[in-house]
């Protein structure tokens, strides 16, 4: 589909975009592939060397590290494979906040082997829906392009309960986005014994789960630190 000389220059590109940011540099090989595959294949779609009928959503925010990657990560899941899912940051930061990564691994999304990626012109073309969250105006607009601005909180810095309530929030959004982007695809509800299991979990983080306990156990038992 490309010549080995284009492959190359998008690898050594992307390696060293993901290298200006990064902490470690252990796995950066093997996230600069990933990277740089993603992106090969965004500018595929936008010549029309390949051809889909499943919609691709861009999530966008500042640092990639918090609500956008919770957002991709809940709608790859809700959407069964029926959505094409990216997130990116206009400002990549390191790594993912680690508030992040342990309250979606408290519902069992592993964010563990995610890293914040940066914002480029082709994967907002190769986009359907763009939705941003409070990256302004660093996120370019193309036209034909859908673009949904949800206002929420950046997770940084907040107590592990007020992460867990932007992850709802966030959840909900992306419930009524797959229902909008495949309502004739058959994309199946929560039934009520995963809505149960979930809550469940939810419940052994919540510091009512602690509240609630015998009063002979650890106070710090069911809370998160």
């Amino acid at each position: 589909m490309f010549s080995p000389e284009t492959v190359a220059a998008v690898l050594e590109e992307s390696t060293a975009s993901l290298a200006r940011g990064a902490r470690v540099t252990t796995h950066l090989p093997t996230l600069g592939e990933r990277f740089a595959r993603d992106r090969l294949r965004a500018v595929a779609r936008n010549e029309g060397r390949i051809m889909s009928d499943v919609p691709e959503v861009l999530f966008a925010c500042v640092h990639n590290a918090g609500r956008s990657q919770m957002a991709a990560a809940l709608l790859d899941h809700h959407a069964e494979g029926r959505v094409h899912v990216r997130s990116a940051g206009s400002t990549p930061s390191e790594e993912i906040h680690p508030e992040v990564v342990q309250v979606m691994a408290e519902i069992g999304l592993d964010l563990s082997k995610e890293f914040p990626k940066p914002l480029t012109d082709n994967v907002v073309v190769s986009s359907d829906v763009v939705v941003t969250m409070g990256c302004g105006d660093a996120c370019p607009v193309f036209p034909g392009k859908r673009y949904l601005d949800w206002d929420l909180p950046d997770p940084a810095g907040k107590s592990i309960e007020e992460v867990r309530g932007i992850r709802d929030e966030i959840e909900q959004r992306v419930q009524t986005l797959v229902d909008e982007l495949i309502p004739a695809c058959g994309v199946k509800k929560l039934d009520r014994g995963r809505d149960l299991e979930r809550t469940a979990r939810i419940a052994r983080h919540s510091p009512r789960a602690s509240a609630g306990s015998d009063s002979s156990s650890d106070p710090g038992a069911g809370r998160s630190t």
